[in-house]
């Protein structure tokens, strides 16, 4: 590599924790007591079907930016309504949308990110809000030394300033940081910018092999998970 690699940036939703799975366990606890019965994978899929969607009204300038926690809040109101769940209490519908909080970390996750720890620094580049991105780094022992991305740039991936204020913010060009993703699209952007890219595979993140097992683009480095990612930048 022409600049040595000195920073890893990390999309959060997918690559390092499982939406899926934890989103529709946390709807089950909260819903099935109460005498809710649903498909709960199904659950998480629509209120997760909302995210893009929301993120373009911020991006294309026809809403103000708003954190991640307030689409999420909105896209679950829609999502409520789609599934016929109509008495949810607002302490019910508050707690249920920190369910994004709460979501658990693929396995190789906190060992990987302890070996990269040791000869690179490490931040989350999410369109997560710092809030939530705190929670889930004190939830899953994720060790970051700054948290960045979309709160910090006043926008969504994957507009470039998103990936741009990241790397300034540790004071290196977009050449000494490299952005780690389970989506082509976002290290295409990144990459865009001059940013080294590696994919890690989570061919399971939207159920069974509904995700990337592989990349759709050029990258840098193409792993089956961040021990391996350790292994290849010598961690």
């Amino acid at each position: 590599m022409a600049v040595a690699v000195k920073a890893l940036f990390f999309d959060v939703f997918g690559t390092l924790v499982d939406w899926r799975t934890s989103i529709a366990r946390e709807a089950a606890a909260m819903l099935t007591p109460q005498g809710i019965a649903l498909d709960w994978s199904a659950f998480a899929d629509a209120w997760r079907g909302e995210y893009q969607g929301a993120m373009e009204e911020v991006r294309t300038g026809r809403i103000p930016f708003s954190k991640l926690d307030l689409l999420h809040r909105r896209n679950l109101e829609i999502t409520l309504k789609r599934f016929a769940v109509n008495a949810l209490s607002e302490d019910d519908k508050r707690n249920l949308n920190l369910a994004w909080h709460r979501l658990d970390a693929w396995p190789d996750v906190p060992p990987g990110l302890a070996r990269l720890k040791r000869k690179f620094l490490l931040a989350p580049v999410s369109n997560g809000n710092i809030s939530l991105m705190v929670d889930l780094a004190r939830r899953n022992n994720l060790p970051w030394d700054a948290i960045l991305g979309a709160e910090i740039a006043g926008d969504y991936k994957p507009k470039p300033r998103v990936y741009l204020a990241a790397a300034a913010a540790f004071d290196l060009s977009p050449e000494a940081c490299m952005m780690v993703a389970a989506h082509s699209n976002d290290l295409a952007a990144a990459a865009a910018l001059g940013m080294r890219t590696a994919h890690v595979a989570r061919p399971n993140e939207k159920g069974a092999d509904r995700g990337e097992a592989a990349p759709t683009v050029p990258v840098d480095f193409g792993v089956k998970s961040l021990e391996e990612l350790a292994g290849k930048l010598g961690a």
